[in-house]
């Protein structure tokens, strides 16, 4: 069941909202000196070309990064624009990032990235894109792998949940996964991607986590299309334990930014 390939899919409006949350909290995260560690479940392969046959299939960066860097949606002084207009000056125009680039490039030499893909494809290409001594890829399952390794060395830390939902299961595997997480490794800020889809699948996970006694939780979502009128994925959500204070006003900006581009 490793189907699934983000190719066909970055820059899409659900990175452009995940990745642009994902670069406040990393920002905000790096404000302390001390080191961080970042954890990645589902890794993808981290780099992606918008001018690939498979980004041309869908169209689906043209209705959002694209869009949105024509329409200056983002001021580019905001973190997520920042960063990747920082990319695409050393890459080119057409390459966008997936997290784990988004995060190495927020990031700091001191901090270590843990970076986690089973696909045989995507590991390959993950490995050829990270080089640096600070980068660990690891060729495994993401949630085994990460359980594995926390607490890291350095206590301070993000885990990203990212996976494809490509198994029905996957609803409640997330669950599971960042029940034990949390037990083993009370202080890491734990960051879950959703999609919001017709089935609706994604609302028993979210109830079941507001059912347990997480810390400083924050929940956003958010919808660019009516489930009537599209086929798949309307919206995306992000759910957060340990959030860190101060980044509630600055996810909020994100949200109004993207509402004013699909509003407009």
């Amino acid at each position: 069941m490793l189907s699934y390939q983000h190719s066909y899919h970055a820059g899409c409006l659900a990175d452009v909202h995940k990745h642009a949350l994902l670069s406040v909290l990393l920002t905000n995260l790096i404000q302390k000196e001390r080191p961080l560690s970042y954890i990645e479940t589902h890794s993808g392969r981290g780099i992606y070309d918008l001018d690939s046959e498979d980004s041309q299939k869908t169209g689906e960066a043209e209705q959002g990064i694209k869009a949105l860097q024509k329409a200056a949606i983002f001021p580019k002084d905001h973190p997520y624009m920042r960063t990747l207009l920082a990319a695409q000056s050393r890459r080119g125009q057409n390459i966008y990032l997936g997290s784990p680039a988004f995060a190495k490039e927020i990031l700091r030499p001191q901090d270590d990235l843990y970076l986690m893909e089973l696909h045989p494809q995507e590991i390959k290409y993950l490995h050829r894109n990270f080089r640096d001594e600070n980068v660990h890829i690891h060729f495994r399952d993401g949630y085994e792998g990460a359980l594995a390794i926390a607490p890291p060395k350095a206590r301070r830390g993000l885990v990203l949940i990212d996976p494809s939902y490509e198994i029905k299961t996957e609803y409640q595997d997330c669950v599971a996964f960042i029940k034990k997480l949390h037990q083993k490794w009370p202080q890491a800020v734990i960051a879950l991607w959703y999609p919001m889809l017709e089935a609706g699948l994604y609302k028993g996970m979210v109830k079941a986590l507001d059912d347990m006694p997480f810390p400083n939780r924050d929940h956003r979502s958010f919808q660019y299309a009516h489930p009537k009128d599209v086929s798949g994925l309307f919206g995306t959500g992000l759910y957060l334990i340990n959030t860190p204070w101060g980044v509630n006003s600055q996810f909020d900006e994100v949200e109004t930014l993207l509402k004013s581009f699909v509003e407009g």
